[in-house]
């Protein structure tokens, strides 16, 4: 009797074989459509228009800057009792999209995950520009940023050093390792790829820049040898840190005593969240990328279908940890936790706490749809709403539990100044205008990488 196959077999069938290259390429080709982003001479209007927009952003920004060093933190909308607001919203929700850069680049590159090719380098990259919006706040926060090098132990006459028993040090040390080891694992990557543009610059000036930072890669199989151990030792550094530094960022508030901060579901959730966000980050640059640069052929259906499960799976675990958090307020018999989460639902705040609850819980249950996942329009609202939803989330976590504490006498409300979202804005500028710059100086795409996924590059066993 013959066998039938299960139903939706073919349907199975068609997804494990996407491609994550289209067929057709060969190792000159990818080299050359890669290459040519980068070494093109004219600049493409687009460009020009994106980059003027972030730049006129950036400016925003540094006004913003201006006016808090000339005139102090005063200018926030922080008060007593919500002395921490939009600065320390902005920092954990910047943090977390950096997150995705790391987990693809080394936690993917350690599962062998092939997908991980096109998207890694610019993702690395967005890890950096984060951070670095991220770490702009505590140090303008202090309210003396030229005294921020005191969060550091040097020796001193006064004998003074940090207090490491404040989470506040923790995310210090913690952002500025992840920092340090993300721009190691981007630059070590870079490396091949810059000895091509080297090889191939038709300008003298950019063949001395690249060949500077190339620094001296000849591709023998030394070179290559020491490469990859590099590669994989930091990558192997990278993937702990993708789970320490959002966990040290939620001590921040899971060692406090503050109604709704002071619970041990924070790590984890905090985790999630920060690879929810920062994958969704991705899916909003990658889409309009693909579409502008024309590299539908080497980002394909599959790697956005793959981001897609990915955001998915997190954003289960957020809804998880939303769900339980609301169980822990009432289950514990805690007046004060469960007047929390019952302020939260229906207090002065309770449209921002609704919002993200849409955001990031029910518009993502859409992904679920086949069609939705495979509609790169779909995607990028998708993606669009999840990042205000983060956003959203950070606000009500802060805002919410400050505003009214454990005595009535001290509640107040907040309210964001103009400075507040002058310099949150002007962050978004900062990102945008140095992604702009790695678009247009540098491989989006890591060159080499791509080559390995090529039917070419595979070794066949023989047959015995």
């Amino acid at each position: 009797m013959a066998e039938v196959d299960p139903p939706h077999a073919d349907e199975q069938h068609v997804d494990e074989t996407v491609p994550v290259i289209e067929p057709g390429h060969t190792f000159a080709s990818v080299t050359d459509k890669i290459s040519s982003l980068t070494l093109k001479r004219r600049t493409p209007i687009g460009w020009f228009i994106g980059f003027g927009l972030s730049f006129m952003l950036l400016q925003l920004f540094f006004l913003a800057v201006t006016h808090l060093v000339f005139n102090g933190v005063g200018v926030f909308g922080t008060n007593q009792p919500v002395g921490w607001a939009m600065p320390i919203i902005n920092f954990v929700w910047w943090i977390g999209i950096g997150h995705a850069g790391t987990l693809i680049s080394a936690i993917l590159l350690l599962l062998r995950q092939e997908w991980r090719t096109s998207i890694n380098r610019f993702a690395e990259a967005m890890t950096l520009f984060a951070v670095a919006c991220a770490g702009m706040y505590p140090v303008f926060h202090l309210g003396r940023p030229w005294l921020a090098y005191w969060l550091f132990p040097y020796p001193n006459t006064m004998g003074i050093w940090p207090q490491f028993r404040s989470p506040l040090m923790w995310d210090v040390f913690a952002v500025s390792t992840y920092a340090t080891v993300s721009a190691l694992f981007w630059f070590i990557g870079l490396i091949p790829d810059l000895a091509t543009l080297r090889d191939r610059a038709k300008s003298r000036t950019w063949q001395i820049v690249y060949g500077l930072l190339a620094m001296g890669w000849r591709g023998s199989a030394r070179h290559w040898h020491r490469y990859e151990t590099a590669y994989l030792l930091l990558a192997g550094l990278a993937t702990p840190l993708v789970l320490s530094v959002h966990t040290i960022v939620s001590f921040d508030f899971a060692v406090a005593q503050v109604p709704g901060w002071h619970s041990t579901i924070f790590p984890p959730y905090f985790v999630a969240g920060a690879i929810y966000a920062g994958f969704a980050m991705v899916l909003v640059l990658t889409i309009p990328l693909r579409k502008f640069y024309g590299l539908q052929d080497f980002i394909t259906d599959r790697h956005l279908q793959n981001m897609a499960k990915v955001m998915l799976a997190t954003g289960l675990i957020v809804g998880y940890g939303y769900i339980i958090e609301a169980f822990f307020g009432f289950y514990s018999a805690n007046q004060f936790e469960g007047y929390m989460i019952k302020n939260r639902m229906t207090g002065p705040y309770a449209p921002y706490y609704w919002a993200l609850i849409f955001c990031n819980i029910i518009a993502p249950q859409f992904l679920w749809i086949k069609r939705v996942r495979q509609s790169a329009a779909a995607l990028f609202v998708a993606a669009i709403i999840v990042s205000i939803g983060m956003w959203l989330e950070r606000f009500v976590i802060v805002v919410t539990s400050l505003h009214r504490d454990f005595l009535p006498s001290s509640w107040g409300m907040y309210t964001p100044t103009v400075w507040d979202w002058s310099m949150f804005i002007g962050t978004i500028g900062l990102f945008l205008t140095l992604l702009f710059l790695f678009i247009r100086f540098l491989p989006i795409i890591s060159i080499f990488e791509m080559r390995t996924v090529l039917p070419q590059a595979k070794v066949e066993e023989e047959a015995a």
